[in-house]
């Protein structure tokens, strides 16, 4: 009787050694819940590539952004009391109106449905700028565009960089030349309030700060230039900015 108590022992431990090794291995393959398994069961195949749920939702944030800030160039083109707002105006109607026809081709192409009518949100900010009128609405104009802007330009970029459908890395192309002009044309204005899109953000975020210190009155030592070396002449791109550089981001693609 000890002889079989003592080989039951010895089987339930080796059983439960097995169980503790494979246990981890088990936990790695399965995934559940993760960012992978979620991307994973989000995606669809395309002949374009695989199409993703964060691929989805920028066509349909590109579509809604068109759907209320066209509109809203359109009334700042006949309402603003000053030129640099109605140039703003301008190119939001000119921008929208080209990204929106690249994003409706894309999302057919990829049978992806698209909204018709922008959100309560954004309904709600055409509303409280038609309620302004004068300075008020230049600053109401200019600020509340801004601010969508500046949010849906870091979308951009995380799409551009993450993913793998050719229509979709296109389209965020074209979105990034479109909304940095954009963003570029109200600051312009001169009536952007960088304050509170600085303490927007900040309320967002609990990371601390990093970085150099704050300058403490003194003048730290200049950098050395980050140059190349060898024969410059092998070099034939030049830069997008300084001298000789477009005064205005080109958004004429075909």
């Amino acid at each position: 009787m000890r002889r079989i108590n003592g080989t039951a022992l010895i089987i339930a431990a080796l059983v439960a050694t097995v169980g503790a090794l494979a246990f981890p291995v088990w936990s790695y393959a399965d995934r559940s819940g993760t960012g992978q398994d979620n991307l994973n069961a989000s995606t669809v195949a395309t002949q374009w590539g695989p199409l993703s749920a964060t691929d989805r939702d920028f066509l349909v944030k590109v579509r809604l952004a068109g759907l209320w800030e066209l509109p809203a160039g359109q009334q700042a083109i006949e309402r603003a009391p000053s030129k640099a707002i109605k140039e703003a105006g301008d190119h939001l109607v000119v921008g929208h109106t080209d990204l929106d026809k690249r994003s409706r081709d894309v999302a057919a192409k990829l049978g992806v449905e698209l909204p018709n009518q922008p959100t309560e949100q954004q309904q709600g900010w055409l509303r409280e700028m038609s309620a302004a009128t004068g300075q008020e609405y230049e600053y109401k104009f200019a600020n509340l565009l801004r601010a969508a802007h500046g949010k849906v330009f870091s979308l951009v970029a995380q799409v551009r960089h993450t993913t793998r459908n050719t229509l979709i890395r296109q389209l965020a192309s074209d979105a990034n030349i479109t909304v940095l002009d954009h963003i570029t044309m109200l600051e312009a204005t001169g009536m952007v309030d960088f304050d509170a899109i600085a303490n927007d953000a900040a309320g967002l975020t609990t990371a601390s700060p990093t970085g150099p210190p704050p300058p403490n009155g003194n003048l730290p030592p200049a950098p050395a230039p980050a140059e190349p070396t060898g024969n410059e002449q092998k070099f034939t791109s030049r830069p997008s900015t300084g001298p000789g550089a477009p005064t205005a981001i080109n958004t004429d693609r075909p």
